[in-house]
């Protein structure tokens, strides 16, 4: 935070703490390239590394137009998510290259994605925003939610995604913070010529109402154990994903290089001195909000300190 203050970048804060510039993420970019300028560090870009050697003072990395000897080596090649970027196996292949154990890959905060009849509904509630808790066993998260015309995203599907697994269910309260069956019992004491759909229409969209409850009846003649299971139904709708969208939209990869092949302290090889992972290459996964960032920082900070400690 000090460093980005330096630079006079503008934040603020969000509902769940994290920090966003006033403008534009590329400050953050253009800060971080200007402290590589003032380190004198040299980047190379639309270069193919075409192998790593260890040999006894550290390694030679060898690209397609030249050599390069090094005391150590720190591998952030991040993981497979978004490959349009340029994300590729290229770190995996290496810990694979020098025996170190990878827990196996998938994609991570990624939009969930259906088929057959619950498509049908997404698409129908494609751009729909609705505030939800959408949980998966124990764990659950209250954010936003978004139907879109492959299924469903937004904050709290991207985080479940990271929890859920093929063939498991998800459970989603599209009331958050409103208890329906209470709501319905009062208003139809209250009201009993009113329709469902008028007082569900209060508290939820329109068009979600319409698709979750199309028997529009009025309040007095619908029975209370009727009211009780629409109610239920917007609270605990329980849905099964078909998968996800892949790598091409996911924000992280899980898994990666096994931590228990890398000293916490500073993200060295137990087994191969001077050999670094660090950021999303290694099995840790944040939660949305910058946690991902923070461990790519972390990470490189741990490495950084420890290859310019003397040995």
């Amino acid at each position: 935070i000090s460093l980005v203050e330096r630079h006079g970048i503008r934040y603020h804060e969000k509902t769940l703490g994290q920090l966003f510039c006033d403008n534009s993420s590329q400050q953050i970019i253009d800060m971080l390239l200007d402290e590589c300028d003032a380190g004198q560090v040299e980047i190379k870009n639309k270069i193919s590394v075409t192998s790593v050697e260890k040999v006894p003072d550290g390694f030679v990395v060898t690209t397609e137009s030249n050599s390069y000897e090094c005391k150590f080596l720190v591998i952030a090649t991040g993981g497979l998510s978004i490959p349009k970027i340029g994300a590729s196996s290229f770190g995996y292949d290496l810990a694979k290259q020098f025996d170190i154990p990878i827990v196996p890959t998938r994609p991570a905060l990624v939009p969930l994605t259906f088929s057959n009849d619950m498509l049908e509904m997404c698409k129908t509630l494609s751009g729909l925003s609705v505030e939800a808790t959408v949980s998966h066993h124990k764990t659950k998260f209250d954010e936003g939610l978004l139907f879109t015309h492959r299924g469903l995203s937004g904050p709290s599907i991207l985080q479940i995604s990271s929890y859920w697994k093929e063939g498991e269910n998800i459970t989603v309260d599209l009331a958050k913070g409103t208890v329906l069956e209470a709501v319905l019992m009062q208003a139809k004491q209250d009201n009993p010529s009113q329709t469902l759909n008028t007082i569900l229409s209060r508290h939820l969209p329109k068009r979600l109402v319409s698709l979750f409850n199309n028997h529009n009846t009025r309040l007095g003649e619908t029975s209370d154990k009727t009211l009780q299971k629409l109610a239920q139904s917007f609270h605990q709708w329980n849905i099964t994903p078909d998968g996800t969208e892949g790598y091409r939209t996911a924000e992280v990869t899980l898994g990666g290089v096994d931590t228990n092949n890398l000293s916490s302290k500073t993200m060295e090889s137990k087994t191969v001195q001077g050999l670094y992972f660090i950021g999303e290459v290694v099995d840790v996964t944040g939660h949305l909000g910058g946690h991902n960032f923070q461990w790519a920082w972390s990470s490189a900070h741990a490495a950084a300190i420890s290859v310019n400690t003397p040995r």
